[in-house]
Formats: structure tokens, C-alpha cells, sequence
């Protein structure tokens, strides 16, 4: 497995701005699809956008046009930028790599919360 270091959350106004960082200790970074995941109190982890190596994003219906997932295949980093945040955003965010064989990693979580 590969290890996954976030950083970047936060305590943050409705309406404001976060950016979230991820490092991977891989060096075979090109091959693992990588992604940013949620999980809020009492609910279950739940998907907030995914990027294959080759650049191409997916984003959960609650984020779009909202957050923004890159990567930097050089520097083993996924990145999530987070604008127009809202109260309902405020959840443990867990960095998440996937190999192509199916394999997954996860980081330890990032706190960001959103007050109203």
C-alpha cells in the first residue's frame, strides 16, 4: 500500500475557500487513479471527486462547479480546491488511491468545517 499524507483543513466561513493537499509515497504514482473522499457524522464515506492519471475528473452532484481535483504526477500530489463552501461540506476528508489492480490506500483524514 501506498502512504497518503493530507493537509490543508481547516475551520472555514460559508461561502469561503480550502485547499487540500495530498502527498503519496509512491514513486509509481502514474498508476493508481487517485481521489478525495467524505464522511460527516453518523453518515457513511462518501465520494467527492476521483482523477485517473491521464487528467480525466469525476465529481459527486453535490460539488460541482464548486471543487476542483488536480494532480501533479512529478510531485506525487493530488490537490482539492474547495470554493463556495457550505455548511453541508463540513466532513473528515480522506485522501484515497487506487492502483490498477484494484488495490486501495487511504490517508488519515483532514478536518474541514464550514460555519454558517
Amino acid at each position: 500500500q501506498v502512504q497518503l499524507v493530507e493537509s490543508g483543513g481547516g475551520l472555514v466561513q460559508a461561502g469561503g475557500s480550502l485547499r487540500l493537499s495530498c502527498a503519496a509515497s509512491t514513486i509509481r504514482f502514474n498508476i493508481y487513479t487517485m481521489g478525495w473522499f467524505r464522511q460527516a457524522p453518523g453518515k457513511e464515506r462518501e465520494l467527492v471527486a476521483l482523477i485517473i492519471a491521464a487528467g480525466k475528473t469525476t465529481y459527486a452532484d453535490s460539488v460541482k462547479g464548486r471543487f476542483s481535483i488536480s494532480r501533479d504526477n512529478a510531485k506525487r500530489t493530488v490537490s482539492l480546491i474547495m470554493n463556495s463552501l457550505k455548511p453541508e461540506d463540513t466532513a473528515v476528508y480522506y485522501c484515497h488511491a487506487r492502483r490498477i489492480d484494484g488495490t486501495i490506500s487511504w490517508g488519515q483524514g483532514t478536518q474541514v468545517t464550514v460555519s454558517s
